[in-house]
């Protein structure tokens, strides 16, 4: 899974502490979350997209396909 977070984050003109902090996680999630060494919890993945006006699947892309081996 791919995602865009870092676009949206520097688009907003915030630091990873800073949406940490709006978020109510650590700096280290952030990083780790748009490095995509970290999945993020759906709570977590819906405050975001709260947080930014767009859905779900405007940050994270998943190209995963039904029926695919």
């Amino acid at each position: 899974m791919e995602n865009r977070l870092k676009d949206y984050r520097e688009t907003a003109g915030w630091s990873q502490g800073e949406l940490a902090r709006l978020l109510g996680v650590s700096r280290q999630t952030i990083n780790a979350v748009e490095t995509n060494k970290y999945d993020p919890s759906l709570p977590l993945a819906m405050r975001m997209a709260k947080l930014f006006v767009c859905q779900v699947p405007d940050i994270f892309i998943d190209h995963w396909e039904a029926g695919g081996n």
